[in-house]
C-alpha cells in the first residue's frame, strides 16, 4: 500500500472510530422518556445525567491524556479509549440504577477524550498542509454522519423504548428495549477497537517525543494569544449557532409549520447525513486550496466563508413563508454549518508545534466546547422566555442568535487572520529551535 493510500487508511479509520463516538454520545439523548420512567428519574436528573458529567470529564482529561499522546504511541491511546467507551456505553445497558448509570456515563466522556487531540494529531503527521484541510474535512464528517443518525432513526428509537417489554440477551438475560439499545451501539466498537491497532504510528523526530510542560504550553499560548483567542472564540460562537439550531430546529418546524417530530427527524437526518457531509469535505478542500495559493491562513479565511453563508442562510430560513422553502434554505445552513469545521481541525492543528500538538488541540476543546455546549442548549430558550415571552416567537429568537453568533464569529476570524500568519511562522521557529522539557 502507498504511502498516500496508507495516510487515507488511517483518516478512514479514525473516522469510523469518530462516528461510534458520536453515536454512542448522542444516543442517551433519545432513550431519556424511557430512561426516566424505569429509573425513576427527575427531568433535573436527566439533565443532569445527559449533559454535565460527559462535558466535563471530556474536557477536563483531554488535556492530560493528551500529554501522553504528545510523548506516546497515539494508535494505542486511541484504541484504549474506543474500548473504554464502548465498554461503558455497553455497561449503561445493564445500569440499574442512577449511580450505576452515571459512572458508565463517565466513562464514556474518559474514553472520547482519547480520541479527538490525539486523532487531530496523528492525522496531522500523515498528510502535509495543502492538504491537511481535505482530510480533517473527511475525519469531521463523523459529526454529521453520526448526528444525522440520531435524528433518522430518533423517532424508530422512541417507539421502540415507549414500551415496557423485556428482552433476552445471552448471558445478561432480560433487559428493557433501551438497555438493549446500548448494547448495540456500544459493542460493535470494540470491533473497531481492534481494527486501530492495525494502524501505524507514523515515527516521530526524538524531540517531539519528550512530554513538553504544561508551562511551555503556556508560554506558546501567551506569545501567540490573539490567534489562541480569534479562533477559539471564533468557532466557540459558530459551534454555539449549530448547536442551538439543531437544540431547536424540530420544534420551530413543529411549532410554525405543524410538521410531527417524526417528521422533522426524518428531514434534519437525511439533510445533516448529506449535504452536512458534502459542506465538511466542501470546506476542507478549499482551505487547501487556499494554501496551495499562498494564503497561509487558507483555513481561517474558510471560517469566514462559512460563517457569511450562515448569516444569511440561517437568518432567513425561519422567515420562510411555506416548510418547503423553510427546507430549501435549510439545504444551505447544512452546507455552510459544517463548511468550517475540517478546516477548523487543521487550524488548530497547524499552529501548535508537533512536541505539543495534542495538548494544543486538547487546550482549544477545553476552552471551545463548555462555551458552545452552555450558550447552544439555552440562547435560543431564554431569547424566547424572557425577550418575546411567546413559544411562537421561536423563530425570532433562532434568527438572532444566528446574527449575533455568526457576526461575533466573522469579527474573531477577520480579526485573527494577521496573528494567524504570524504564529504559523513563529511556530516554524519554535519548532527549530525545539525548547527543552522540562
Amino acid at each position: 500500500m502507498s504511502d498516500r493510500r496508507y495516510a487515507w487508511y488511517v483518516v478512514g479509520v479514525l473516522t469510523l472510530a469518530n462516528i461510534s463516538g458520536w453515536i454512542d454520545r448522542q444516543i442517551l439523548n433519545l432513550l431519556a422518556p424511557a430512561i426516566r420512567r424505569d429509573l425513576g428519574l427527575s427531568m433535573t436528573e436527566m439533565g443532569f445525567l445527559i449533559g454535565l458529567p460527559f462535558a466535563i470529564f471530556f474536557t477536563v482529561m483531554g488535556i492530560p491524556i493528551a500529554r501522553m499522546a504528545d510523548s506516546g504511541n497515539r494508535r494505542n491511546i486511541i484504541a484504549a479509549g474506543i474500548a473504554l467507551w464502548s465498554v461503558m456505553t455497553a455497561l449503561c445497558g445493564v445500569a440499574g440504577s442512577y449511580s450505576r448509570l452515571l459512572l458508565a456515563r463517565i466513562g464514556v466522556g474518559v474514553g472520547e477524550a482519547a480520541l479527538q487531540a490525539p486523532g487531530t494529531s496523528l492525522i496531522t503527521d500523515y498528510f502535509p498542509r495543502e492538504k491537511l484541510g481535505t482530510a480533517m474535512g473527511v475525519y469531521s464528517m463523523a459529526i454529521y454522519i453520526g448526528a444525522g443518525f440520531a435524528y433518522l432513526v430518533g423517532g424508530w428509537v422512541i417507539g421502540l423504548v415507549s414500551t415496557e417489554q423485556t428482552w433476552t440477551w445471552p448471558l445478561i438475560g432480560s433487559i428493557r428495549p433501551w438497555q438493549s439499545v446500548f448494547l448495540a451501539v456500544g459493542l460493535p466498537g470494540l470491533l473497531i477497537a481492534l481494527l486501530m491497532l492495525t494502524v501505524r504510528e507514523p515515527q516521530r523526530q526524538q524531540k517531539d517525543r519528550t512530554a513538553v510542560p504544561l508551562s511551555t504550553l503556556f508560554r506558546y499560548v501567551k506569545e501567540n494569544l490573539r490567534t489562541f483567542l480569534c479562533l477559539t472564540l471564533g468557532y466557540a460562537l459558530s459551534a454555539t449557532v449549530n448547536l442551538a439550531i439543531a437544540a431547536w430546529l424540530a420544534t420551530f418546524l413543529t411549532e410554525t409549520h405543524g410538521w410531527s417530530a417524526s417528521r422533522a427527524g426524518i428531514v434534519m437526518g437525511l439533510l445533516t447525513m448529506t449535504v452536512g457531509t458534502i459542506g465538511v469535505v466542501t470546506g476542507g478542500r478549499v482551505a487547501d486550496a487556499f494554501v496551495r495559493s499562498g494564503r497561509a491562513d487558507g483555513a481561517l479565511r474558510v471560517g469566514v466563508i462559512g460563517a457569511i453563508g450562515m448569516l444569511v442562510s440561517a437568518t432567513a430560513y425561519p422567515f420562510a413563508p411555506t416548510a418547503t422553502a423553510a427546507v430549501v434554505w435549510l439545504v444551505f445552513v447544512n452546507f455552510f454549518a459544517a463548511f468550517p469545521w475540517g478546516a477548523a481541525s487543521a487550524a488548530v492543528a497547524q499552529i501548535v508545534p508537533p512536541s505539543m500538538r495534542a495538548q494544543g488541540v486538547a487546550l482549544y476543546l477545553f476552552v471551545q466546547t463548555p462555551i458552545a455546549v452552555a450558550l447552544g442548549t439555552i440562547s435560543v430558550a431564554m431569547v424566547t422566555d424572557y425577550v418575546f415571552h411567546d413559544d411562537s416567537a421561536i423563530r425570532y429568537s433562532l434568527a438572532i442568535v444566528n446574527v449575533v453568533g455568526m457576526t461575533g464569529a466573522i469579527a474573531f476570524f477577520v480579526a485573527g487572520l494577521p496573528a494567524y500568519r504570524r504564529t504559523l511562522a513563529l511556530r516554524d521557529q519554535w519548532s527549530a529551535a525545539a525548547p527543552p522539557a522540562a
